[in-house]
């Protein structure tokens, strides 16, 4: 089954302050260079990073990394669904598994369950949509169906695909996860701060 990784990293950070959260570093790298090492190590599909926010720099972190695309969203600035979209319209006809690049806590195994879990249930739903949980809570990644691709890249909600996943609940198919990784990024420095004293345990 063909599922498009698509890693959102693209983003302002603005609750971050002047930082970009992305290159904090993180167990001896960055908060991105992990995040991309757990997904390519758990063999998911394709992998595509949409960057915006100091591209440049970005890119120079990702070019050690093969295979995966880089993919520009110069609308980066109107919000997280305009890189959704462009990672959408790059993996046109696929599955896609929509990853924050900020959640370095996530490992491959839990990638792996997420993207397991689709295919089964997909077999039996075709426009099903999976969500991790923890504790009942809602987490991310989420993996899409090729069937929204048109309603996501009709989306005007800028904020991303929250209003899909309520409009569809009778496809939505929340899986239990190991640990609360799923929950864990890097939007604040109390969100960093939490993420590396679970990394000095």
């Amino acid at each position: 089954m063909n599922i498009s990784v698509i890693v959102l990293a693209a983003g302002l950070s603005r609750r971050m302050g002047l930082e970009n959260k992305l290159l904090l570093p993180f167990e001896g790298k960055t908060i991105l260079e992990t995040t991309i090492e757990q997904l390519l190590a758990a063999q998911i599909g394709h992998i595509s990073v949409v960057v915006g926010h100091e591209e440049e720099l970005v890119k120079s972190i990702l070019k050690q990394y093969d295979p995966l695309s880089i993919i520009e969203n110069l609308d980066y600035k109107s919000g997280m669904t305009s890189s959704i979209q462009a990672g959408v319209r790059a993996n046109v006809g696929s599955d896609f598994m929509i990853c924050l690049s900020d959640m370095p806590l996530i490992q491959p195994s839990e990638y792996q369950r997420l993207r397991n879990s689709f295919i089964e249930i997909k077999k039996q739903d075709e426009c099903a949509i999976i969500q991790p949980v923890f504790n009942k809570k809602q987490g991310n990644p989420v993996i899409f169906s090729s069937f929204y691709q048109n309603l996501i890249l009709n989306n005007e909600n800028t904020e991303g695909c929250k209003l899909i996943v309520q409009a569809n609940k009778q496809h939505v198919y929340r899986i239990e996860m190991p640990s609360d990784s799923v929950l864990l990024d890097a939007d604040t420095k109390e969100d960093y701060a939490k993420l590396l004293l679970r990394t000095a345990k």
